[in-house]
């Protein structure tokens, strides 16, 4: 997913991958390995982190990072992450409070096709059924519509990239649309990637 953000930027919105990436300072959540280094060489500085992995530069929750002191980053990137973790509203207030104002994070979420409100429940607990429920053992809820809402809550500006926006090439090469539609109530046919801005300093 992440791939398509850069690649096909330029032609979905007023942001291209050196206006987002260049000189800019990034927090990379679950990094994609093989974006690592493209992203890296972007960036004025470049950290990865993720929750579990030994392979990346902190061990990091998104919910809670005491370690990263406020305004930190100009840009934080954490693609199909959010769905893993059982606060995302005290994920959503970090990622606020470690953007420097003016700064971006880029998101992406799986959603089951609209119209959907957000399916959650902390008392699913067994793997079997959350994947049953949210479509993977390791999810903890499958986000609807409202995801755009949940992120203005905290004080966001949202702007949604849809495959609407998209070439016909890079909607195939990254297959952001299905050639036919999967009629499951968990599928995610339409995928959808965020730019939530923090508001700059008055």
């Amino acid at each position: 997913m992440l791939a398509a953000v850069l690649d096909g930027l330029s032609s979905a919105s007023d942001r291209d991958e050196k206006s987002l990436l260049s000189g800019k300072s990034l927090l990379h959540f679950a990094p994609e390995r093989q974006l690592r280094d493209r992203i890296r060489l972007a960036g004025a500085t470049y950290t990865t982190a993720d929750f579990d992995r030994g392979d990346c530069d902190l061990r990091l929750d998104i919910s809670s990072m005491p370690t990263i002191p406020a305004c930190s980053y100009d840009v934080l990137i954490a693609c199909d992450v959010l769905e893993h973790v059982p606060d995302d509203t005290a994920a959503f207030h970090e990622i606020v409070r470690v953007l420097k104002p003016g700064g971006t994070a880029i998101l992406t979420v799986p959603q089951m096709d609209p119209p959907s409100q957000t399916d959650e429940n902390p008392n699913v607990k067994s793997e079997k059924e959350r994947e049953k429920r949210f479509g993977q053992k390791d999810h903890v809820r499958m986000y609807g519509d409202d995801f755009q809402e949940r992120l203005k809550r905290v004080g966001l500006i949202v702007t949604v990239i849809d495959k609407s926006r998209f070439s016909t090439s890079v909607l195939t090469n990254h297959v952001l649309y299905p050639p036919a539609e999967n009629s499951s109530r968990l599928a995610t046919n339409q995928r959808r990637i965020y730019f939530a801005d923090k508001p700059k300093a008055s």
